[in-house]
């Protein structure tokens, strides 16, 4: 029981599957949606440039029944005549297909958002299998698709059937209108009747959009099982996250010796520990660039020497730095006093090495708080 439970699409689907879906081109979509806002925009479009598209019109079926009698033996004339009203007409209506145009591709993406996928392109004969054919004939979709169907056109029929019943008194006193009231009265009840037959579809995409969202969400439930393997695959192989880590490390590490070069001091234990400090005028205060313990510690001191990178022995500065100050931060306030004497000593060393004089020598009781180096003896009392 507790193995057939673990089969049954129980679970909502996790961010990953629904991500993996649209890579796929799977996204909620409501077609009924799209036809609505697209009719509705047409509609919409065509009686604000009503004036416009008329005046067009009119100019064209002028243009067009308008000809001379060498015009009737010339081909060629008529059919330039031809593409010239229907260019012209395309003109006229080219607002409105751009109208319905944008309407049918930005309302999808409402629902499901904007997704390109070339996966869904490619070819699936899995479609071609007649028993898959026939299943999906018979399926639960297909039949709520059928009786959707069924229904919308009842509901469009039967809102427009309802219209022009109650105006056919108005469509009967037409014939005895004068042709421009007459034209003028048919083309409002036209625009009536259109925008209540359209609007009815509200009702189809009310119940539609929050069916599609329904199914495309239950489509892509989980078992127990989908569930736990996801959990293992995003977790990963330790082995596999393991060198990962590692390679990290030794990024880290190399990134940090390529600052060593540009160190004005190394301090050390001398062996036990090494850190590296940068300070210039542009800085709050000085900075580690590179610290380690043992061999990678032995590493520094050698690189730092390559690069004359001058090396002090300041056994409690050394400690103190290594465990209370981070590798690119800041060192700890409490340090400055002792960082600026050993900066100071560097900077008078340079200018030894460069223009002689008294060699200067470094205090090597630099005033670095008990708390901060773990082997301080006035720590332990």
């Amino acid at each position: 029981m507790a193995e057939d439970s673990d089969l049954e699409k129980t679970e909502p689907a996790s961010p990953k599957r629904i991500e993996d879906a649209r890579k796929k081109g799977q996204v909620p979509r409501s077609h009924e949606l799209t036809t609505f806002a697209s009719l509705m925009a047409g509609l919409i479009a065509v009686f604000v440039l009503a004036p416009d598209i008329y005046a067009a019109m009119k100019e064209i079926m002028v243009k067009s029944f308008t000809f001379s009698r060498s015009d009737l033996v010339s081909t060629q004339l008529m059919q330039e005549s031809l593409v010239q009203a229907l260019g012209a007409a395309l003109i006229a209506l080219l607002p409105v297909f751009a109208a319905v145009a944008l309407v049918a591709i930005m309302v999808p993406i409402l629902i499901g958002g904007w997704v390109f996928s070339m996966e869904a392109l490619g070819p699936n004969f899995g479609k071609l299998n007649p028993a898959a054919g026939i299943g999906r004939m018979f399926s639960v979709r297909t039949i709520v698709e059928t009786i959707k169907t069924v229904l919308k056109s009842a509901l469009i029929g039967g809102v427009a059937g309802w219209i022009l019943w109650d105006e056919k008194e108005q469509f009967i006193s037409l014939i005895s209108m004068p042709p421009d009231s007459g034209f003028l009265m048919l083309w409002q009840m036209m625009k009536y009747t259109l925008l209540m037959t359209v609007s009815g579809m509200a009702v189809i995409v009310l119940i539609d959009v929050p069916y599609q969202l329904w199914d495309y969400y239950k489509g892509l439930r989980m078992t127990k099982e989908d569930v736990r393997q996801e959990n293992k695959e995003s977790e990963g192989d330790p082995h596999v996250k393991g060198r990962i880590r590692q390679l990290q490390r030794e990024a880290a590490r190399k990134r940090m010796m390529a600052e060593i070069p540009k160190a004005n001091v190394v301090v050390t234990n001398p062996t036990h520990y090494a850190v590296a400090i940068r300070y210039d005028e542009e800085m709050r205060a000085p900075k580690i660039v590179a610290k380690g313990s043992f061999l990678l510690a032995e590493r520094i001191i050698d690189l730092a020497k390559e690069h004359k990178v001058t090396v002090v022995r300041t056994p409690p500065f050394a400690r103190a730095l290594y465990h209370h100050a981070q590798l690119g931060e800041e060192i700890p306030a409490a340090l400055y006093t002792a960082a600026a004497e050993v900066l100071a000593y560097i900077y008078q060393l340079d200018q030894y090495r460069k223009e002689g004089g008294l060699e200067p020598t470094l205090n090597t009781d630099l005033p670095v708080p008990a708390e901060l180096d773990p082997e301080s003896p006035a720590k332990g009392i």
